[in-house]
């Protein structure tokens, strides 16, 4: 007997339970399980080719905010707010894969805080800025987001 029909008996004494409950939990009660493949297909960020230098980079800022960590929160919005506006088309380029090419955030933060190795597409100029970033020289405080 499965959890939800022990449940629906166990209250039947004190309530009135009806046939159909007992059968609509029956019907929900069937896991399915997806074969274990080891594959799971991450789709690719979308392709903004024609966005606008100015909402691109406006787009970027928000997401180095939002990232769903806090770690990545702090280290990417303090580096965009640091490093972005001198940044030129290449380098936003550059950033924009970088934040959204990884399916994890972990790999962002493990690669520029050289605890991984950064694989080779992510190895450039943008990624030696953030490592440098991340190694605080100057013992600058990060303990909260800059104002917008």
């Amino acid at each position: 007997m499965n959890a939800i029909q022990t449940a629906c008996r166990s209250i039947s004494g004190k309530f009135t339970v009806s046939k159909r409950l007992l059968l609509n939990a029956r019907a929900y009660t069937n896991v399915i399980d997806p074969p274990d493949d080891g594959f799971i297909d991450i789709p690719k960020a979308k392709s903004r080719e024609n966005e606008p230098f100015k909402q691109r980079k406006a787009r970027l800022i928000y997401q180095s905010r939002k990232r769903g960590m806090l770690e990545n929160d702090l280290l990417l919005s303090t580096f965009v707010h640091k490093h972005l506006e001198l940044f030129d088309e290449k380098q936003v380029e550059l950033y924009d894969s970088l934040i959204n090419g990884p399916s994890n955030d972990w790999d962002i933060y493990y690669w520029a805080t050289d605890l991984k190795p950064t694989p080779k597409e992510y190895d450039h100029e943008v990624m030696d800025l953030l490592k440098t970033h991340c190694k605080n020289l100057n013992k600058e405080l990060r303990i909260r987001q800059p104002d917008l």
